[in-house]
Parts: structure tokens; C-alpha cells; sequence
């Protein structure tokens, strides 16, 4: 009897078991929301802190030769860097700065490559061959360098853009200068004789001589990216030397900070680094849109690495105080609120943008800014040798252009008939 009882009552508790758990549902476990934006936890390796990537966000990581805060190259890319993160869902960037180029950065980026980042940037010419290496090692991570020449048409590209149109647009502001201070030398501060530096020399050159056809320009090597010491004392250099505006293809302000009272310096790379009375202009990037759809593409698959060679109608070019939004005042001589005023520059530039085949020029069409890219028609780049130590040598036509087999560029939107650019 007692064991019926049991049974019973335990039959009564199963079925009353199996009735709540009928009625009832369990709560679900929340799900922590990811924050993408949060900073990575980093480790050290060799002498670097490679950053970690977060788990439900697409990682991008950026390799920069220099301190990303260095008022240049390195941080026009992190302006791009945080663009990206900030106007793109689920994307998590983080950054490793002041990467030697050669070993080290090949150490890096494989190391971010293991760690599980899904795009690389690698932004520095002398960090090409270690992003190869990585790239072949790794076919399911996304390697994108810049500037340099290679790419493997599957997951390592190339990019850069069309700079020698904005460096050749500061030539024309920088001879017009020249002229109405009454003194006809310039002086280019160039980093590394390789065909990056030497095709923007040129446009430089090819610009100045637009406006100050009797102008001559000092060409100095100084070998380094970025050193500030040393650019301070190049650009100090070259005004002593005598130059009236000194152009820089290295990372630092230096040539506006170096610059005496009545002479001029021209900045690079970023377009916040034109502050000082004495920065006639800066020839800058803006590489965070270029950055985004990158990005997008390889997360949707669809991104394959080849040659990118972004025109000034990207956008992602500038040069201060000529883009869109950046007004005049009227003063001819440059203004003392960051912009650059020049009614005759701006004639100029009007002038140069109306007569295409005068001038070869289809970049301007009025003093509010760039309407389309530029080409050069017409434009012989031999024979164009300038004063000074280290003359630019244009005797190849891809110098001018790009570095490597000038059949890269012609997919690029450029085409070669023997020297001449169309």
C-alpha cells in the first residue's frame, strides 16, 4: 500500500514537473553587446606592442614607420584609421607605430596576421616585401600597402594615390610666390631617391616652372621618413642656402617651423599641420573614405589585392586652402587664419583649369576647388633637369608616374607613348 502511495504521489510530481515545464520557458542568456570601439588588450613581441583583435568585430590593423601623432604621414593614416572605425558598424582598428621598415616590419605584420586581424594596412615603402611575405603566408588575411609598387591579384594589394597632382599644384603656388617675393629659388626637401619621391619632385618642378619659369630649385636628399631633428635642420638648411619656399616630401612641418620672417614653407601629408603664419600651403591626404570601402569589400568578399591609384576627384587629396569649403579673403598674400589667399594664384589656377591643352592641367575650374582629375597632356618629362644638388632625373617615363613596370599604371587610368604622359 505505502509503495502504491509513493508511486502515486511521484507520478503526481512528474506530471506537475512536466506541466511547469509545459507552461514555462526558461529565460534566455543575454548576449554582451560587443563594443568594437573599446581598446584592445596588447602584447609585447620583440619591441613592440602587437594589439589584440575582438572577438564579433571585423579587425583592421594599421602598421605605421612613424608615431601615429607625428603632424604628417603617419598621422594623415590615422585620421583615416579613426574614420573608419567611427563611421563603419562592427569594424574594430588598432594601430602599431613607429615599425622599422625591413624586418621589423615584417616581425609585425605577421604577427597581426597570427593574431586573427582580417585587413592590414601597411603604410610605408620600405615595408613592400615583408607585406609580400605575410600576404603569401596568410591568403586568408587581406594585406594592403601603400605606396610601393606590388600586389598578388588575391589578398595583397597595392595603393597610393595621384599626389604629383597636388605636389604639381603647390609648384604653380609656390613659383607665383617666388616671383612676387622677388626671389627666384626654391628648395624640395626629398626623403629616398626612389620613383615615389622622384615622380612628386617632378610635378613640383614641372609646377614651379608654370609660374616661375626662371626659378631654380635645390633638391637635398635627407634618407629619413621621419626625423625631426634632422628635417628641422635640412629645411634650415635650404633657407639659409638662400631659398625663398621650401617643400617637403618627409613627415614633419619642419619647413614652416624653420622658415625666418618672409619666407615660406610648405607642409605634407596632413591637412592639420598648416597652423603657422609662415606655411604657405600643405599637400594633404585624406584617406579614411579610400580606408571604408576597402574595408567593406573585404568583408564582403569581394575586395581583390591589385594596383588602386586614387585622382585628385577622390577626395582623398588636398591642398590647403584651394578644396571646397576653405574660402579667400581676398589679401594677396597669404592669410594669417591657416588658409592661403592669393587673388593672382588663384587667376592662376583659374587660367591653368580653362586651357587643358595650354597647359596640359583638368584639375581646377574655379577657386572652390577640384571638379575632376588632373592629366598632363603634352607634358615632355625629359630633358627637365633643375639646379642644385640632386637634380631629379626624368629621363624614364616611370619616373613621373609610379614606381616598377609602367604596364601597372596603364590599368590605372595612364597610358605611355614614348616620353610623353596623356
Amino acid at each position: 500500500m505505502k509503495k502504491n502511495i509513493f508511486l502515486f504521489v511521484s507520478f503526481l510530481l512528474i506530471l506537475s514537473i512536466g506541466l511547469v515545464g509545459c507552461g514555462e520557458t526558461a529565460p534566455e542568456e543575454e548576449v554582451a553587446e560587443v563594443d568594437c570601439r573599446a581598446e584592445s588588450t596588447a602584447e609585447s613581441v620583440g619591441n613592440y606592442q602587437i594589439p589584440a583583435p575582438i572577438e564579433g568585430c571585423y579587425n583592421v590593423a594599421f602598421v605605421y614607420v612613424g608615431p601615429h601623432d607625428d603632424g604628417g604621414w603617419s598621422q594623415a593614416h590615422d585620421v583615416g584609421r579613426l574614420y573608419v572605425e567611427e563611421n563603419m558598424e562592427g569594424v574594430h582598428t588598432a594601430y602599431v607605430e613607429n615599425v622599422a621598415e625591413g624586418a621589423d616590419s615584417e616581425q609585425v605584420t605577421r604577427s597581426l596576421a597570427r593574431k586573427g586581424f582580417d585587413v592590414i594596412f601597411t603604410t610605408s615603402f620600405g615595408f613592400m616585401d615583408s607585406s609580400e611575405i605575410v600576404a603569401n603566408e596568410f591568403p586568408d588575411v587581406d594585406i594592403i600597402h601603400i605606396s610601393g609598387y606590388k600586389a598578388n591579384g588575391e589578398n595583397f594589394g597595392n595603393l597610393m594615390g595621384a599626389m604629383e597632382d597636388i605636389k604639381y599644384l603647390a609648384g604653380i603656388l609656390a613659383g607665383s610666390r617666388a616671383m612676387m617675393d622677388g626671389n627666384p629659388k626654391l628648395g624640395y626637401m626629398a626623403t629616398f631617391p626612389i620613383p615615389e619621391e622622384l615622380r612628386l619632385g617632378n610635378a613640383f618642378a614641372l609646377g614651379v616652372e608654370k609660374t616661375c619659369p626662371d626659378c631654380t630649385i635645390d633638391v637635398r636628399f635627407i634618407n629619413t621618413w621621419h626625423d625631426p631633428i634632422l628635417e628641422q635642420e635640412g629645411a634650415e638648411s635650404l633657407f639659409s642656402a638662400g631659398a625663398q619656399v621650401v617643400m617637403t616630401g618627409a613627415d614633419t612641418p619642419a619647413p614652416a617651423i624653420a622658415a625666418p620672417e618672409g619666407k615660406w614653407g610648405i607642409t605634407y601629408d596632413y591637412y592639420g599641420n598648416c597652423t603657422l603664419d609662415t606655411c604657405l600651403t600643405s599637400m594633404y591626404w585624406n584617406w579614411g573614405p579610400v580606408y571604408a570601402e576597402i574595408v567593406e569589400g573585404s568583408r564582403e568578399g569581394t575586395w581583390k589585392g591589385g594596383w588602386q591609384y586614387f585622382d585628385a576627384d577622390s577626395g582623398a587629396l588636398g591642398l590647403y586652402g584651394f578644396m571646397e569649403g576653405e574660402d579667400y579673403d581676398g589679401d594677396p598674400k597669404r592669410a594669417g587664419n591657416g588658409r592661403v589667399s592669393n587673388l593672382d594664384l588663384n587667376h592662376n589656377l583659374i587660367e591653368l583649369g580653362t586651357n587643358p591643352d595650354k597647359t596640359g592641367v583638368r584639375a581646377i575650374s574655379s577657386a572652390t576647388g577640384f571638379t575632376g582629375s588632373m592629366t598632363y597632356e603634352n607634358i615632355s618629362i625629359t630633358n627637365n633637369t633643375f639646379d642644385g644638388p640632386g637634380a631629379l632625373d626624368v629621363s624614364t617615363p616611370y619616373v613621373f608616374f609610379g614606381g616598377g613596370n609602367p604596364a601597372n599604371f596603364v590599368t590605372n587610368g595612364f597610358s605611355f607613348d614614348d616620353n610623353a604622359v596623356d
